[in-house]
């Protein structure tokens, strides 16, 4: 399993629908780039300039909102994962 560093968060990316309300199948290519996900692992938090630790908002399990085009796509075991920072979340969901 992947252990993220700092701030950052491991999500995995949920999967868009390949239809539409109506019913048309989307290729490939006309696909958005997802924004949801679940969180798989977190680090331990951010260093201050102080050498405080602050926490991190989000837990494992926690079902995210981010920002588009954040963070690197990894694959692990077949799984598409991303790794984020807690600044790229926009919500809990």
């Amino acid at each position: 399993m992947i252990k993220p560093l700092g701030e950052r968060v491991v999500v995995k990316v949920s999967e868009q629908d390949m239809k539409t309300a109506s019913g048309i199948v989307l290729p490939d290519t006309a696909k958005e780039k997802p924004q949801q996900g679940e969180v798989v692992a977190v680090g331990k938090g951010k260093i201050l300039d102080s050498g405080a630790l602050a926490p991190m908002d989000v837990k494992k399990g926690d079902t995210v909102l981010f920002a588009k085009y954040s963070g690197n796509e990894v694959k692990v075991d077949g799984v598409d994962y991303l790794i984020i920072r807690q600044s790229d979340i926009l919500a809990i969901l």
